[in-house]
């Protein structure tokens, strides 16, 4: 397999002739479903002294190019539908161009005792035309134990068993389930169904089993999944690719004290269903990453019409009061990008060892106990979670090269919505701490990992969640806002989301979807964007966006003063201060240990009790690289007590740059690996293990 890369042919770049100001040569080129040879389409646009003219003139040029020479599918991206062997999706196994899984129904048991889901799975399939006699069904599974596979025919009908085999058991990838089909000939999967008998392991990626002591109540288990990047074949037999998309319905059966959910609609209990039996479905396609369930006892806060938030018991009066907003947020959203098309938007909130800030499920966002801060300073992360309902569950990347469509559409979608119901100034805050940690990251990151159409074959998709897709990608959408103006690129925007709806597209799609609908708006704007320099190059361009912000500013200055020693910790003016104001002046700080400030900081402020974890955690890295041996009892405990990734790595990272740090993270670690989600420990086993000079251990199956 083989990618082609935008830029090796200088197929995505704007060409300039210097010998001419007033004529811009443009590539433009598109794609189709099928491979075609490709074919490069140069039009004229002459630009003259009024605007008026220059658009009008570029419109016929364009117009008048395309009725020439008919455009073609672009050499330098793969295509949107895999047609052939070298567009698969390097992270499955599966082969969905040939037979594709288009509908699941589960119908699992959860034993808490021994912490398995057993059940059946039965796939409801699509054959495509003129397939081979001997093309046969590819699943994606790691860790499944596999039972039988047999076809279901009509009601009435008998099961017949199928053959099946395991192929390869690659530590990232797991193994391919091949079913053999019916009678050998691959037709019949149109018109049967395949029901796969498994159950998981205790060691199943996506799933946390937590024991009572582990949760807010303290008296019941607690079970959730979470899928992505690839984690999905850990308690599904599917095809866990992003392209894969499929509609899904569930029967979970729970012990009859707790609660079920499921990312889907909430279906009656029929009449002779017993206690602790759950009924979902879900009749718009997604991707597999984002089937989720949980169990637990939950009760449930209703927020507006078509929202509202489960939580523990104990938990739930806070979080209510915190996501009150979450209607407003909707609509915000509605008013400029198009309907909420998912029904409900409800929140769970879940125990502190969820790995991630927030997971976009669709009608049931999955969030950490982290953004609990009582002032709904770090609302934001559901704000970013929700506009997922629009970039990533609505239109979703194909392959994990192309995250960044997923989550640079959202961050600058959230930045929107912050906009909109906080103010300019709240915005900027954001922008501004995002750009410092993207930048940060930059130092940090190899530059193949600096690009946003990133190549991770033979790699896991974990190591492409960076600052880079975020961030980076929230900055090309912010460019492209400033070029075009914000009225037009939002009906450009919109009519990307009601084009692509429900459909997973890779790079490629973007690119022909802004050459053709966005760039022969204003071509004197398109001439200034690079897109091969955002998409495949290292670093930043030139032009990039640099977020502002008057408030950090002010921040900044008494950061120096404090670090000066010209201003005492008692009279640093953080009244008022935001959530925010704090993070940035804890990182103004980070440059600069002293372990003075840090011990007047908590003298004063009591920093490291701080309940808001943004802070706490902010604190707890100044406090190890300027006095770590005060610091080391309060980072035991925080790491003990959260479970989210973006906590958990930084201060690992910190410790392991001593030999005494590496071996205080290495103990830590293992007393705490017991409230950590899978995906946790994987990355910071592995990164303990690279500390050590060891080979970093496989990941977890």
């Amino acid at each position: 397999m083989s990618f082609a890369r935008l830029g090796e042919h200088d197929g995505g770049r704007l060409a300039r002739r210097p010998a001419c100001r007033f004529v811009v040569l443009w590539e433009c080129s598109t794609m189709k479903h099928h491979a075609l040879p490709n074919r490069s389409l140069w039009f004229l646009l002459a630009a003259s002294a009024s605007q008026t003219l220059l658009t009008l003139v570029g419109w016929i040029a364009f117009t008048w190019a395309n009725l020439l020479n008919p455009i073609s599918s672009r050499a330098d991206f793969p295509m949107n539908i895999p047609a052939a062997s070298e567009h698969i999706d390097t992270h499955s196994r599966g082969r969905p161009w040939e037979i594709a899984v288009n509908h699941l129904a589960l119908d699992l048991t959860a034993d808490f005792q021994a912490k398995r889901l057993q059940g059946e799975a039965t796939l409801t399939l699509k054959v495509a035309p003129d397939v081979p006699k001997e093309t046969h069904l590819y699943l994606d599974v790691k860790g499944l134990d596999i039972i039988g596979v047999a076809a279901v025919g009509p009601v009435g009908e008998p099961e017949c068993p199928l053959s099946y085999r395991l192929d390869g058991n690659d530590p990232i990838l797991g193994s391919a389930l091949i079913v053999t089909p019916p009678e050998g000939d691959p037709a019949r999967f149109a018109t049967t169904r395949v029901k796969i008998t498994y159950r998981t392991t205790p060691e199943a990626g996506a799933l946390q089993w937590l024991e009572p002591v582990q949760t807010a109540g303290g008296r019941h288990p607690f079970l959730f999944s979470q899928s992505q990047a690839i984690q999905a074949r850990t308690w599904l037999p599917l095809q866990d690719s992003p392209g894969a998309r499929l509609t899904f319905e569930a029967i979970l059966r729970v012990p009859p004290e707790l609660t079920a959910l499921m990312a889907a609609q909430r279906l009656q209990p029929r009449p002779d269903d017993p206690p602790g039996l759950f009924r979902f479905r879900l009749d718009q396609s997604i991707p597999p990453y984002l089937i989720a369930l949980a169990v637990g006892d939950l009760a449930f806060a209703p927020l507006g019409p078509r929202c509202g938030v489960f939580a523990e018991p104990s938990v739930l009066p806070k979080a209510a009061a915190e996501f009150d907003e979450i209607e407003a947020m909707i609509a915000a959203v509605e008013a400029r990008f198009g309907p909420y098309r998912w029904g409900r938007h409800d929140i769970l909130v879940l125990p502190p060892s969820f790995p991630f800030g927030g997971m976009e499920n669709p009608c049931l966002t999955f969030a950490t106990p982290t953004i609990l801060a009582g002032d709904k300073s770090l609302v934001a992360l559901i704000c970013h979670e929700l506009a997922h309902s629009w970039s990533g569950n609505l239109v979703t990347h194909a392959t994990w090269r192309d995250f960044w469509l997923n989550e640079g559409f959202t961050v600058y979608l959230e930045r929107r919505i912050l906009e909109q119901l906080y103010g300019p100034e709240r915005r900027d805050m954001e922008a501004v701490l995002g750009y410092e940690s993207l930048k940060q990251a930059l130092k940090d990151l190899p530059e193949a990992d600096q690009r946003l159409y990133i190549d991770l074959t033979g790699r896991d998709p974990d190591d492409g969640l960076t600052e880079v897709p975020y961030e980076k990608g929230a900055l090309l959408l912010t460019r492209l806002e400033q070029a075009f103006g914000r009225e037009r690129f939002d009906r450009f925007l919109k009519d990307y989301f009601d084009h692509f709806a429900f459909q997973s597209i890779r790079t490629a799609d973007f690119v022909d979807w802004t050459q053709t609908r966005l760039f022969p708006l204003d071509p004197q704007a398109a001439a200034t964007i690079d897109l091969d320099a955002w998409l495949n190059q290292p670093g930043l361009p030139a032009d990039a966006p640099t977020p502002r912000s008057n408030r950090f500013e002010a921040v900044v200055q008494v950061a120096d003063q404090f670090a000066r020693g010209q201003l005492p910790a008692e009279a640093l003016p953080v009244a008022n201060w935001t959530t925010h104001e704090w993070i940035h002046f804890l990182e103004s700080l980070s440059d600069r240990p002293n372990a003075s400030l840090v011990a007047d900081l908590e003298r004063v402020h009591h920093l490291f009790h701080q309940g808001n974890a943004e802070i706490r955690q902010r604190f707890l890295m100044l406090a190890l690289r300027s006095d770590p041996a005060t610091a080391w009892p309060h980072v035991e405990r925080f790491l003990g007590s959260v479970g989210r990734r973006k906590f958990l790595m930084p201060l690992y990272n910190e410790l392991i740059k001593t030999e005494e740090g590496r071996r205080r993270a290495e103990a830590i670690f293992e007393k705490a690996k017991a409230g950590y989600h899978p995906i946790a420990v994987d990355s910071i086993a592995r990164k303990l293990a690279q500390a050590a000079g060891q080979v970093p251990p496989a990941n977890v199956p």
